[in-house]
């Protein structure tokens, strides 16, 4: 099935991208989360406009995003949570949450759908975040949660 991706989809392409898929995957996965959309003539228009707003919103080149990377790398980012005993939050920590925490410690403005978390983070540490800056430039950065 031919699909017009209106999302990121890990593993498949950005948006504006133009996937051919399984059926079924296309049918239980990707259209009821929204993510895509069928592909149709008229939906070449719809492209373009999903490809200028993604442009838009992106890190205009690869220098950009190589200092945005350096910057993001040196700064400490801390996200306060609620927690009980042994440290356990009550919840998890979003990736929503983690962007708000970079622009705090200063770093760049980042797109919380552009963050990766290997493992939902439910618990009191440090733990290991990929963030997307560009296609080629991706930052590994350190989001220590503390107890509030």
């Amino acid at each position: 099935m031919k699909l017009i991706l209106t999302q990121p989809v890990s593993g498949l392409g950005t948006a504006g991208d133009v996937v051919e898929v399984k059926d079924g995957y296309a049918r239980n996965f990707l259209l009821p989360r929204k993510v895509a959309m069928p592909w149709t003539k008229g939906g070449q228009k719809q492209v373009d406009a999903i490809t200028r707003g993604r442009e838009k919103r992106a890190v205009k080149t690869a220098e950009e995003a190589s200092t945005a990377k350096a910057r993001l790398q040196d700064a400490e980012i801390t996200v306060s949570a609620r927690a009980g005993q042994g440290g356990r939050l009550f919840g998890a920590v979003t990736p929503a949450e983690i962007a708000d925490a970079i622009v705090a410690a200063g770093g760049p403005q980042v797109d919380k759908r552009k963050i990766e978390v290997p493992t939902p983070i439910r618990t009191v540490g440090d733990h290991p975040v990929q963030v997307r800056l560009h296609d080629d430039v991706s930052a590994d950065v350190t989001v220590t949660v503390v107890a509030s």
